[in-house]
């Protein structure tokens, strides 16, 4: 599928979800973006980048002596997430919409990075990575949180069945894991399965430039 179609049906798709997507998609999920913001081991006065932050529900979870960007595509997601800022009053957040692969920041800009749930989300996830590797400064954190696609032949072969219908609702059923890091270069330092059923992987990766 072309790449700007794709960002305008995912556009498209998470206007509609933002009213409801908290009521649907925390408390599912919210085992697995503990866990990840955990795994950042965010340090007192750090800067860390959260990819794709949609409606701030990791918001809650950073330590309160680091600062916060988050970036996300979607302007109406962003707006229930500077509704979560002014509400926990959080003066180390700041929150920009912007496309993740051609990010407005400047090399090793920030000590970590995080995405939960969006690199398959996203229309160009190796484009995305490659930015998130850029802009993050040698040694420091990416940690990832998605659903891959999976590495049972039966499972895996159903992903890519209902793939096209998944891509018009706005993300990847069937991204595979090892080949998108290969293709930046990144390699996991630890990867554990967490959420319902373990259908989820958290990868933790260092910024080896």
């Amino acid at each position: 599928m072309d790449t700007a179609l794709e960002k305008r049906q995912v556009k498209r798709a998470y206007k509609i979800y933002a009213p409801a997507y908290d009521f649907v998609f925390d408390w599912i999920f919210r085992p697995g973006r503990a866990a990840a913001i955990r795994l950042l081991d965010v340090q007192r006065g750090q800067q860390i980048l959260e990819v794709g932050i949609g409606t701030g529900l990791n918001l809650p979870l950073y330590p309160p002596h680091c600062r916060i960007v988050g970036i996300d595509l979607s302007e109406e997601m962003l707006e229930k997430a500077q509704e979560k800022v002014a509400e926990l009053v959080l003066g180390n957040v700041t929150l920009k919409a912007m496309d993740a692969t051609v990010m407005d920041f400047g090399d090793d800009e920030f000590d970590g990075a995080v995405a939960t749930y969006t690199i398959s989300a996203v229309p160009d996830p190796v484009g995305v990575l490659r930015e998130m590797r850029r802009v993050v400064k040698p040694g420091g954190n990416i940690v990832l949180l998605n659903h891959f696609r999976s590495q049972r032949p039966v499972v895996g072969r159903l992903e890519d069945l209902v793939a096209p219908v998944c891509t018009r609702l706005g993300w990847k059923s069937n991204l595979p894991l090892e080949p998108l890091l290969e293709q930046v270069g990144l390699i996991p330092e630890t990867s554990t399965k967490v959420n319902l059923f373990n259908g989820w992987r958290l990868i933790k990766c260092v910024n080896r430039k």
